[in-house]
């Protein structure tokens, strides 16, 4: 790491709520880093701070923070609170109901992550990088400046020049479109072309052109001069995604035909980028119940009317439990309901409510007793791998989107149905909007990203328990800290 004797400061950030259950709030740096300067920016050691960018992926594995933002504001996660426990201030069930505002702490927390790891690849690029180090750092801006940029619709720039009594500059939401986009097609050169691996937690041409592909997905949002939208998708736009995601496939990328085999460590088709940090334990631990092994934290559910997007046999759906003797067996993969076993077989009974541990179909966000709720297993402790940050499913569901908004609906149809056989599915007789959304509902569910569909799709503000139905919640609020610490910012409308 560096060692220019300069300091860093933060100016937002501090004193803010920390929640006291199930999570780990760290302090972290913002956007507003300043230097108390003796001599100017003084360049680092390029590889050590690439290094820590990489590290730094790590934070996408929480619970909290920035996938809570990407996914308890959706239709597809309820946090419950039981009795004492997930309450946190409600933290939690202000995402779940769209009452957050300006001081949510994960709103804030999520804000300086992400800002501070776009500083980091800017001290990267300042450091004299190679060309191939230079590359990788532009895709990790890009990758953190995407999430800025979807959040909340303009993105803070600090040079490494900038003095202490310099304020941020503010890019709008398309001017911040137009700026990561730069980045990836400058980049993408002089990335390594690399295959699926289930292991692959270096920046690449496959993550580049992944990353493109949701980006002009998304476009109409970007670029839209109304947030909330209505939303017209163009069809070079179109053709940009279809490309992208076709580069992709022809560098050995196909949908795997056992689903969650995907998650495991014997990952084989699927996996574009990982993180290398830590495991996606988190994953298990959010939503099994205490009496399960592993112990988990009781927290996390999902909802009937997502559950009910299944038909019988699609293997998305889940796999049950063994329960033949193997460490973790009592857990099965997809979605768990009903009466859960141990290890062994044997039917498990509730510590605390003494009756038989039976997931249950019905659940409410608060008062909520301990064994209510469908819950998720994806990652499962037996098998897991990496922490999965882009995977082709994702990019293959993309072009069939991308096709359906180009007019080509029999073509999205045949992709979709292809995905569908491998999963066990029936096949669709057409393809509209909402049969795709369903669709990508059920192929990537629990894996961060599903605000951002819904957004895309209109469908936002019309989730199970959602209070708070104005448009203006397609975009979160600046953290007051950060308003307060840049005169450059505004507050985003409604907030």
């Amino acid at each position: 790491m560096k060692n220019n004797n300069l300091k860093r400061f933060l100016i937002a950030g501090i004193g803010l709520f920390a929640a006291t259950s199930c999570t780990d709030l760290v302090n972290e740096e913002t956007d507003s880093i300043v230097r108390a300067e003796t001599g100017g920016f003084s360049p680092g050691n390029a590889s050590e701070l690439l290094i820590s960018a990489y590290k730094d992926l790590g934070t996408f594995t929480d619970q909290a923070n920035i996938y809570a933002l990407g996914q308890h504001t959706t239709a597809e996660m309820i946090p419950p609170t039981r009795g004492v426990d997930w309450g946190d201030n409600g933290v939690w069930r202000t995402l779940d109901q769209h009452t957050w505002d300006a001081t949510h702490s994960w709103v804030t927390n999520s804000w300086n992550q992400l800002n501070q790891r776009i500083f980091k690849c800017n001290e990267i690029i300042a450091s004299n990088p190679t060309p191939a180090q230079k590359a990788e750092a532009q895709f990790l801006r890009a990758f953190n400046m995407f999430h800025v940029m979807d959040f909340w619709g303009q993105v803070p720039i600090r040079e490494v020049t900038d003095g202490v009594d310099v304020n941020p500059k503010i890019l709008t939401r398309s001017e911040a479109f137009d700026y990561i986009l730069k980045d990836l097609t400058e980049a993408l050169p002089n990335l390594a072309k690399v295959g699926p691996s289930a292991v692959n937690p270096k920046a690449n041409k496959a993550a580049a052109n992944f990353l493109i592909a949701k980006m002009y997905l998304n476009k109409a949002v970007y670029k839209s001069a109304t947030p909330e939208g209505p939303y017209t998708h163009a069809a070079g736009d179109m053709a940009q995604v279809i490309a992208a995601v076709d580069a992709i496939t022809a560098d050995g990328y196909s949908v795997s035909d056992d689903y969650f085999k995907n998650f495991t460590a014997s990952a084989t088709t699927e996996t574009i980028l990982n993180s290398d940090e830590g495991s996606p334990s988190n994953r298990w631990f959010m939503t099994l119940h205490y009496d399960q092994n592993p112990s988990g934290w009781n927290g996390f559910a999902t909802l009937a009317d997502f559950y009910d997007t299944f038909e019988t046999g699609d293997i998305r759906k889940g796999i049950p439990a063994k329960g033949d003797g193997k460490e973790f067996s009592g857990i099965g993969y997809g979605f768990l309901i009903g009466q859960q076993i141990n290890d062994k077989g044997q039917a498990i009974t509730d510590s605390r409510s003494k009756k038989p541990l039976q997931f249950s179909r019905d659940v409410n966000l608060a008062g909520t007793p301990t064994e209510k709720g469908i819950r998720a297993i994806k990652y499962h402790p037996a098998t897991a791998g990496k922490y999965i940050l882009m995977r082709y499913s994702e990019a293959y569901l993309m072009k069939a989107e991308a096709l359906l908004r180009s007019g080509k609906a029999a073509d999205g149809l045949a992709l979709v149905n292809s995905l569908r056989a491998k999963r066990a599915a029936k096949p669709l007789a057409s393809l509209t909007e909402n049969a795709l959304f369903e669709e990508i509902g059920r192929e990537l569910y629990w894996e961060g990203g599903k605000r951002t569909v819904e957004v895309r799709y209109g469908k936002f503000t019309t989730g199970t328990g959602t209070l708070i139905k104005d448009a203006y919640t397609v975009l979160f609020p600046i953290p007051s800290a950060a308003i307060v610490s840049n005169p450059n910012l505004t507050q985003n409308k409604g907030y």
